[in-house]
């Protein structure tokens, strides 16, 4: 029984920390299979944990939280469209622009408003999100294994966890079942065949970086209103290049990203749990190898499983029309 309840703990904080990465996978996947890659995910959700985290502590509300925190990410987004799409400039510069702008700005804006350090108040109950408990999930928590994955995997989490994990069915429907989401391949494959088609391909891309602001958006507001109680300086912590990455493990599949994110997060969660505890033939691990563990585990994985992954044909390409 203590291996199966270690086990359960491992797996719930498997879903607790995976909910951004799915956000943040996903958000990549809109804009990848549009044909503009984002590297920005991790600013988006830098700026956008910060905006819910400061708009919370002012107003006292989790949903002026989310809405800010949704607003900034898709302005963001629209900053790095306009960059990359209508000024046809380098997409990989200006997402990494938008990484190093958010992360000082944040630090920035916070040590100004707040006089905390860079950090935000420490959020009250009613300005953060609160876990949901299923109807019985405390009468059968005693039944072995089914009341654990009751009670504890399905039962008590938070509504933007619901939400993460509801969106990869809802983003294959997109994608695969309606006339939006076979524009948004097709433009990202053939732009010019889409354009020949009548159909904007400007307009539909800049619709993939709107739905990846809002998923990004998301992501960010979890982490400051859900998975913490309030902003501090950095903590997406590679999160979004994690996201990056899992895309590409999945290579550009909605149910393959859940999946490459779940690992990812099992991976993360691992870390966390041995950390200050003696391996076999090893001993006391130092925590700053604990702590790169999912990082170095991410770049083998990347490096020796994932095959070959094939991006979207157009993607990185600024489209020109032709006269």
């Amino acid at each position: 029984m203590d291996f199966l309840h270690v086990l359960f703990v491992l797996l719930e904080s498997t879903i607790r920390v995976s909910v951004p990465l799915v956000f943040a996978a996903l958000a990549g996947l809109f804009t990848e299979r549009a044909g503009v890659f984002d590297i920005g995910l991790e600013g988006k959700m830098l700026g956008a944990a910060f905006a819910a985290g400061a708009a919370a502590a002012v107003t006292q509300s989790v949903w002026v939280g989310l809405v800010a925190a949704v607003l900034v990410s898709v302005a963001l987004s629209l900053v790095h469209g306009y960059a990359s799409i209508t000024q046809r400039g380098n997409q990989i510069v200006s997402g990494v622009a938008i990484n190093f702008i958010v992360a000082g700005s944040t630090v920035i804006l916070g040590e100004a408003w707040f006089r905390q350090g860079g950090r935000t108040p420490a959020l009250a109950e009613g300005a953060r999100f609160q876990t949901i408990n299923f109807p019985g999930a405390d009468a059968v928590r005693e039944i072995p294994v089914l009341g654990p994955v009751y009670a504890d995997l399905l039962s008590g989490h938070f509504l933007l966890t619901y939400l993460a994990f509801a969106m990869v069915p809802f983003s294959w429907w997109i994608l695969y079942r309606t006339r939006f989401g076979l524009r948004l391949r097709a433009v990202g494959e053939n732009p010019g065949a889409v354009d020949t088609a009548g159909i904007s391909v400007i307009w539909l891309r800049y619709r993939a970086v709107i739905c990846c602001g809002i998923l990004c958006g998301f992501a960010g507001a979890y982490l400051s209103l859900a998975m913490t109680a309030g902003f501090v300086k950095g903590m997406t912590a590679g999160k979004g290049y994690i996201a990056l990455a899992a895309l590409i493990f999945a290579k550009w599949r909605p149910l393959n990203i859940m999946f490459a994110c779940l690992l990812f997060g099992f991976l993360d969660a691992l870390a966390i749990r041995l950390q200050g505890t003696p391996l076999p033939l090893i001993g006391q691990v130092p925590v700053q190898l604990m702590q790169a563990l999912p990082y170095i585990l991410t770049v083998v994985l990347l490096a020796g499983f994932i095959g070959k992954a094939i991006p979207p044909k157009a993607g990185g390409v600024p489209y020109v029309k032709e006269r």
